[in-house]
């Protein structure tokens, strides 16, 4: 157990060269286009679900925010399965990387502040200034409201992964206990390896969980600006 703890989470190389590209191209393996007529189960039910979810999110667009449906299907899927492909013995998990979450929360971001400000100018300057606010607290709010724009995208990236890495180092954690116990009580081990498990099924949801939020709160700031 000489293994640091947070190798996991360094990119992988081969002979010197990073396959961080190889590893988040991959996932799309996993979602064939169809080319038959009738469709097999596996890709019955990913269509199925795809329009569950696209019809529960965009419900309260309107027909400019549903132009952004296939950005968005695009995004939960490779979040969603990139976060899935990270929970198998020794792979890597792209979205444990602050700098690729904030690479897909900045862009998606900006996109629907410029299409605010293009389309619904008075709307959005209105965010900065709360209608009846008093004359001293203008300059105050105006900058608190500012900085609470800019830090969305932060937000966003930052959440995702906290909650992927922080599930990831407990797993880490409580596998390396259980390997340690084994020698010292096998009932304590029998139980760690009980928590293993359960904490493993726990992953699975939030790692869907966490592609959902991100997805949704993307959809949220598009809707505040169409």
């Amino acid at each position: 157990m000489n293994e640091n703890l947070f190798s996991s989470f360094t990119t992988p190389t081969m002979m010197g060269l990073p396959i961080v590209i190889i590893i988040v191209m991959l996932p799309s393996i996993m979602f064939p286009s169809p080319n038959r007529l009738i469709n097999n189960r596996l890709t019955s039910i990913q269509q199925w679900l795809l329009q569950l979810i696209a019809k529960q999110m965009l419900s309260i667009h309107n027909q400019k925010g549903q132009t952004w449906t296939l950005m968005l299907m695009s995004l939960i899927l490779f979040i969603g399965s990139t976060n899935l492909l990270g929970l198998l013995p020794h792979s890597f998990t792209p979205t444990t990387q602050l700098s690729l979450n904030l690479g897909m929360a900045i862009p998606l971001w900006a996109g629907t502040v410029i299409i605010g400000f293009r389309y619904k100018t008075k709307a959005s300057l209105a965010h900065f200034l709360p209608q009846g606010t008093p004359l001293p607290l203008i300059p105050m709010l105006i900058i608190i409201e500012t900085i609470s724009l800019f830090i969305q995208p932060m937000a966003l990236a930052v959440r995702l992964t906290a909650n992927i890495t922080a599930g990831h180092l407990l797993i880490h954690l409580i596998g390396g206990a259980t390997l340690a116990l084994m020698n010292i009580s096998v009932m304590t081990a029998t139980t760690t390896f009980i928590i293993l498990i359960l904490l493993t099924i726990l992953e699975f949801a939030v790692a869907l969980i966490q592609a959902y939020v991100f997805t949704l709160l993307v959809s949220l700031y598009l809707h505040d600006n169409t």
